[in-house]
């Protein structure tokens, strides 16, 4: 997931957590029609990095069901949302409830989420430590100074036992939101390509994905992480997602059994993110209730 954003209208387009490959927008067939079944013959789902390994293995393995699927790739995060709400694509499947709640919001869009995908997680590193629970009462620990990395980190921190937050922690807390009197650590925010290399200096700092590597870390390393059980990890899942009036369409909850229960698709799935992905398959009335928490913080957050 790519990590580099500084400001509120910057954060959400940085939080579609897929792996951004480039590729060609396209025009999709027309959706589904009342009754919650679908119209068209072809399913069109829209992506963002058609080539990553596990849609060619989605195509086929709904294929082998007697679905015929076409994935359309967009060139950017801003695209496959309306395209999904004028009827262009029936599904997307590309973002987290975090992108989703503010094009909600922002739009006046209903868009809901059908299906859990994975989650990329975010984690805590040290190379004076191996767990969380030998860091001293009073150590500093660093987090990415960045908006939308400081939130996520900051969740990371209160689930590890490192900190409180005081507003129970939301997308958009910050230093600010530090309870320190119930805290067991002091944190300190620094630019993310300077977390791993601040390393030496502190007891422990949280690593964008990014820079991870480049640190000569590896992911296996961190000693906390985003838990993708843990209800404040929720926000960051991704999601197939439709509009709300074909949330039952039973086409499109049968494609994301295939998508879940396929291990083709579940390989091509974790190789596409290096890895680094944890395949998940929350309940949707959980991903409703987190939509509509998120919805409501952004709501808030936008005044």
């Amino acid at each position: 997931m790519s990590q580099h954003s500084s400001r509120h209208t910057k954060l959400i387009a940085a939080l579609a957590a897929v792996p951004l490959i480039f590729g060609l927008a396209g025009c999709a067939t027309p959706a589904a029609g009342e009754g919650g079944e679908a119209s068209n013959e072809v399913i069109t789902i829209g992506v963002v990095g058609k080539a990553d390994p596990q849609w060619t293995a989605f195509e086929e393995a709904a294929a082998d069901e007697g679905i015929e699927i076409e994935i359309v790739d967009f060139s950017d995060y801003a695209q496959p949302n309306p395209a999904t709400t004028e009827g262009e694509l029936d599904l997307n499947q590309f973002q987290h409830i975090v992108y989703l709640a503010d094009y909600n919001v922002s739009s006046g869009e209903d868009l809901t989420p059908i299906g859990a995908t994975a989650i990329y997680p975010l984690g805590l590193y040290s190379t004076k430590y191996d767990s969380v629970k030998d860091i001293p009462a009073g150590a500093t620990v660093a987090v990415p100074n960045d908006a939308s990395n400081q939130a996520r980190a900051l969740l990371v921190l209160q689930s590890a036992g490192l900190i409180e937050l005081s507003s129970g922690g939301t997308i958009f807390s910050d230093l600010a939101d530090i309870d320190e009197s119930a805290s067991k650590v002091k944190v300190t925010a620094l630019e993310a390509s300077l977390t791993p290399t601040s390393l030496p200096d502190l007891a422990a700092a949280v690593i964008n994905n990014d820079f991870v590597e480049d640190a000569g870390l590896t992911f296996d390393d961190a000693i906390a992480k985003d838990d993708a059980s843990d209800p404040n990890a929720l926000p960051y899942v991704n999601i197939f997602a439709t509009r709300a009036a074909d949330k039952d369409n039973a086409t499109y909850l049968k494609l994301v059994e295939i998508f879940h229960t396929d291990p083709e698709v579940q390989a091509g799935l974790i190789e596409s993110s290096g890895g680094t992905g944890v395949a998940v398959q929350t309940p949707v009335a959980d991903l409703e209730k987190s939509l509509a928490k998120v919805e409501a913080d952004t709501k808030a957050a936008k005044g």
